[in-house]
């Protein structure tokens, strides 16, 4: 049988007087957000420590009563920043967590720091102030990764290495310029990272939806007097528009879409190296501690770091898809969909920093196999496009030097031969520039890479 609860335990609800009955279990538990949302813990504190100086300074506390709050306050935002703060999992949410704790530190005074605000107003200037502060970690583990990268083109900056389209062979790259493109991609994801949490502004006041009568002017003062001591991440300001500010999950969105970018660029890296590992492949040695075994075939070394990597798109992504699809037709102003954004978020936010974290480990620790490398580049296809080239600069047109180089490969592919090995008297009935001299020079990966004068090998800096 389903107990419920009496108008006693109702009343210590933050809501509980306008009703007799209490509520059933099953809807209490799947109501409750306290499980999650308690990694909000440290921002509401924030909301709570601007919100008594507000109410000092409209009359509501005095100034001895504030500080009675504030000091019990202060004392669980350090428990916090110690690792000591345990959720009570039979709250409702952490606002009340937190309000029960007050309670129980300085008893009646407590229900006063509630005076003219709502928990919607507190949980989208928690949310907003949680996504500054997790951005910019994840910035910080986006410039270790890039660091990482270029510590290895450092290593590897003359090696030259196997370009790729559609998957098949192309032509001859420096290794150095494949770090590069995923240097530049994770650099891209620093600067959105910068631009959003500059961008970022949480505003309070609104209440549950049409702000208060506390004065604008006071939660200016409030503001700029607790950020005198205690900086964070993001800007906080009084509210403009009440309804939009207790509406608005745009920056957790916005959040998400970043996240998933930076997944994406991480599964590509992780297919790439994922590939490159294989037998087929063998270019790269990766390291044992990111590696397992098979319980059955003894001789397996599986890339399952890389591939949990790439599996973990379709959650990331999928968060996206989550919140976009709770929002899109939830009228103005809360709704309680909206607790429902908490879980997406701090899944995508943990599962990218902890690959972030080992990647920098992971990447740290690749070698390159290069006598594989070598061999892989004395495919002489790798060189079509720049024999091709050479035509041209003997004022050839391109059409029909892509022809003649065509119709040279099918040639030593028809006769099993090789195009370092044509004699001289063949290569001219191709055209009259080829000859054995020309043709060592153009099949030579350090001459390849060095051929091409429109691209930068200036290190990138981040």
């Amino acid at each position: 049988m389903i107990r419920e609860e009496t108008g006693s335990e109702m009343a210590k609800k933050m809501w509980g007087g306008r009703f007799r009955k209490g509520m059933d279990k099953r809807f209490e538990g799947f109501s409750s957000s306290i499980a999650y949302d308690y990694k909000l813990a440290e921002f509401d504190l924030v909301h709570s420590l601007i919100h008594t100086r507000v109410l000092q300074e409209n009359g509501i506390l005095t100034v001895q009563e504030a500080n009675r709050i504030n000091a019990v306050l202060e004392e669980l935002l350090k428990s916090i920043k110690d690792n000591r703060f345990k959720p009570n999992l039979s709250a409702e949410d952490i606002h009340t967590d937190i309000q029960n704790r007050l309670e129980k530190k300085i008893g009646p005074l407590s229900l006063k720091l509630h005076t003219l605000r709502s928990r919607n107003d507190q949980v989208v200037f928690d949310e907003k102030l949680f996504c500054g502060f997790e951005a910019s970690m994840i910035g910080k583990l986006l410039i270790n990764v890039c660091e990482v990268l270029l510590a290895q083109r450092r290593k590897y900056s003359e090696q030259p290495f196997v370009g790729y389209t559609h998957g098949q062979r192309a032509q001859v790259i420096l290794f150095s310029d494949y770090l590069d493109a995923y240097f530049y991609m994770f650099r891209r994801d620093v600067h959105r990272v910068v631009n959003y949490t500059e961008s970022l502004q949480a505003f309070i006041g609104a209440g549950a939806l049409a702000g208060s009568g506390l004065s604008r002017s006071s939660y200016e003062r409030a503001i700029k007097d607790f950020l005198r001591t205690t900086p964070v991440y993001g800007k906080i300001r009084p509210v403009v528009n009440s309804l939009e500010s207790v509406a608005d999950r745009d920056f957790v969105i916005e959040f998400l879409g970043l996240l998933s970018i930076v997944q994406m660029h991480l599964s590509r890296l992780a297919e790439d190296m994922i590939l490159y590992s294989t037998q087929e492949f063998n270019y790269l040695d990766l390291p044992e501690e990111f590696c397992t075994g098979s319980s059955l075939m003894p001789h397996k070394k599986n890339p399952d770091f890389l591939e949990l990597v790439r599996g973990s798109s379709g959650r990331i992504n999928g968060n996206l898809v989550s919140v976009l699809t709770i929002l899109k037709g939830l009228p103005l102003a809360y709704n309680r969909d909206m607790q429902l954004d908490k879980e997406p978020l701090f899944s995508s936010v943990e599962t990218v920093k902890e690959e972030l974290t080992m990647l920098k480990e992971f990447l740290a620790g690749l070698k390159l196999k290069e006598k594989v490398i070598e061999q892989a580049l004395t495919d002489e296809t790798l060189y079509a496009t720049d024999l091709a080239e050479f035509l041209v600069l003997k004022k050839v047109s391109f059409r029909e030097a892509h022809d003649i180089v065509g119709r040279m490969i099918r040639y030593v592919e028809d006769k099993g031969m090789r195009l370092s090995e044509l004699p001289d008297e063949l290569l001219i009935s191709f055209h009259r520039a080829l000859n054995q001299k020309e043709m060592q020079r153009i099949i030579n990966p350090f001459n390849a890479v060095a051929s091409r004068k429109s691209i930068s090998r200036k290190a990138p800096k981040i």
